[in-house]
């Protein structure tokens, strides 16, 4: 008997119903027969006797296939085709049993018809080990399904049905010319809150797929083999089966044996939200710099997650039982990720040594920087955009812009400093991303001043800043001025949790001016104007002063030239430590030659 062709529930079951159900493959339907009387009053029988679904897929040809016990409920239904064209009939009808003598199909049995595309789908009602009634459904073409009316087992119009097989089958054909294919379908999964599954949701809606349903599961700590359990898995498969979806999403980090075990329960594309955030950052990635950051988050976090035989039967360690081929394959991915790693960390050292030279320019210019940090769709790209005139690309999704960004502001009666915009954070971020773009963050790092972004508008605006503050340690950014700024102010009514905070609306320009004040106070208490006093006989001090800060004048008498500096207080403190401080006349903060 071919008891190991018999899938599914088998647990409890006696050897000899096994060979029974083995047997059912030996059963050959003629030609003209859609379902023979005798296979259904087998499978009525073994219904009766296990109480647990049974299921068949029997070809054109009228052979079975495939055999599978389910549970009481439901069985597994497989995606089994004998066509390569997904679009296509899967050129198998499936058949199987309701225990509950009902043979009307269920939702989740129509949905697999779909996703499946079996020629037909058939539901036998059984009581008491005899069969009662059947219906069956067939596909006319896109998503339409062709249902039956439920007959008494013994009426079954076998013509009638395998007509309509063939008729499905060129509807189908034909339809399957003109698709296109459309966006994924997808279903959430999470165990923290319902907060962040919303985020989630965002998240999947931004890398285009289109969320059908999320679900949450309050557990302490995730499963080690599955993250939801087993029981949670079976169950989420059937969800996921009857919402027709192409994928699930989980709200946390999965390790590669937590997502192999997932797919082979789920039998759809599962990816965890580090993954998500990778791809759109993939979408969105435009500079050079930014596409060699994405790809180096990638292959950091695949190289970890690479899934073969696992340790025992590796074959590098040497020895007895290790020689032969082995896992080639899988080493040969692996060292492929490292190389190409290499070679992108060498391409990003590059791109960072001419970001060095760029930045020693500015600083020897002593142009200040004010960076917009925040909470992704915050509105910082509006607000640079606002307060620069600038056209930044805008748009209402998260990571809406990846790559740092900064324009020149010239106030009126102030010192001119650099507006830069970074890449938004958020939640659970995934480090292999604030790895990658180390570079790019650091132009926070580097700031004088802070404007810290948050959205007025979401409920979740204090929780966010606090993922903002956290990300800031994380990359040591906590010693700048900061400003408070909260966006939006045109979606909400009055100052919530940042009493300090300037409401501004970067769209209707409410507020603007506050803010560019509150720059220009911050930036006048870090930078400092001092004029010095040089000798003609001492000129070599010249070369070491242009070097230090901004020059804003240089007036030359009779014995001697001052020159006026603007420059960060502490540089200021520094150069006149080394040079002495004979040569100060005036600076911004009253002192005199006199006084030091």
């Amino acid at each position: 008997m071919r008891k190991e062709e018999v899938h599914g529930n088998l647990n409890g079951i006696r050897e000899t119903m096994i060979d029974r159900l083995s047997a059912l493959y030996d059963v050959q339907l003629e030609d003209e027969q859609f379902l023979s009387h005798s296979l259904m009053q087998e499978l009525a029988a073994l219904t009766g006797i296990i109480r647990r679904e049974i299921a068949v897929y029997i070809t054109r040809d009228g052979e079975i296939v495939d055999v599978c016990v389910g549970t009481d409920r439901d069985v597994e239904l497989r995606d089994y085709r004998l066509r390569r064209n997904a679009q296509r009939l899967s050129c198998v009808r499936c058949v199987h049993t309701h225990p509950n003598g009902d043979g009307t199909l269920s939702d989740v049995d129509l949905s697999a018809l779909r996703a499946f595309r079996y020629d037909a789908m058939a539901a036998v009602g059984c009581s008491a080990g005899e069969p009662v009634n059947v219906q069956a459904a067939f596909l006319t073409g896109g998503a339409d399904i062709l249902c039956s009316e439920t007959v008494r087992w013994y009426r079954v119009p076998d013509a009638r049905w395998l007509e309509q097989i063939r008729q499905s089958d060129m509807l189908v054909g034909k339809e399957s010319q003109k698709l296109e294919a459309g966006p994924e379908k997808c279903v959430l999964m999470g165990i923290e809150s319902q907060e962040s599954l919303e985020e989630l949701a965002r998240l999947a809606e931004t890398a285009g797929a289109v969320v059908t349903g999320a679900y949450l599961q309050k557990r302490e700590k995730p499963d080690s083999a599955l993250f939801i359990g087993r029981g949670r898995a079976d169950e989420l498969s059937r969800q996921i089966q009857a919402l027709e979806a192409d994928m699930c999403i989980f709200d946390e980090e999965l390790t590669g044996i937590q997502v192999r075990n997932l797919e082979d329960i789920l039998r759809v594309k599962v990816i965890d939200r580090t993954t998500l955030i990778l791809d759109i950052f993939a979408q969105r990635a435009s500079t050079s710099e930014g596409k060699l950051q994405v790809e180096l988050a990638q292959l950091t976090y695949q190289s970890t997650r690479l899934i073969g035989q696992g340790l025992v039967l590796s074959r590098l360690a040497g020895g007895i039982g290790t020689r032969g081929p082995g896992e080639s394959q899988l080493e040969m991915n692996r060292r492929r990720i490292r190389e190409r790693m290499t070679e992108l960390r060498r391409r990003l050292d590059e791109v960072e040594r001419q970001r060095a030279i760029r930045r020693k320019n500015r600083e020897r210019n002593e142009i200040p920087v004010v960076a917009l940090v925040g909470y992704t769709n915050a509105g910082k790209s509006t607000l640079l955009n606002a307060l620069t005139g600038s056209d930044v690309y805008v748009h209402d999704q998260l990571f809406a812009t990846l790559d740092a960004v900064s324009r020149r502001v010239e106030p009126a009666d102030a010192l001119p400093f650099l507006l830069v915009d970074t890449v938004g954070f958020i939640r659970k971020l995934p480090h292999t991303l604030v790895s990658a773009f180390h570079a790019t963050l650091e132009e926070a790092v580097r700031a004088d001043v802070l404007v810290l972004v948050s959205d007025g508008a979401s409920p979740d605006m204090m929780q966010q800043h606090e993922t903002v503050e956290s990300v800031l340690a994380q990359l040591g950014a906590t010693e700048q001025k900061r400003i408070e700024v909260i966006n939006k102010c045109d979606l909400f009514s009055g100052i919530r949790g940042l009493p300090q905070g300037i409401a501004v609306s970067a769209k209707t320009g409410e507020g603007l001016e506050t803010l560019v004040s509150a720059i220009e106070q911050a930036l006048s208490q870090t930078m400092v104007t001092v004029t010095f006093s040089v000798p003609y006989h001492e000129y070599a001090v010249m070369g070491r002063l242009r070097a230090s800060g901004r020059v804003n004048a240089e007036v030359h008498g009779d014995t001697g030239t001052e020159i006026t500096l603007t420059m960060p207080q502490e540089d200021r403190d520094r150069l006149i430590s080394q040079i002495g401080s004979k040569y100060v006349i005036t600076n911004s903060n009253k002192k005199t030659a006199k006084d030091d």
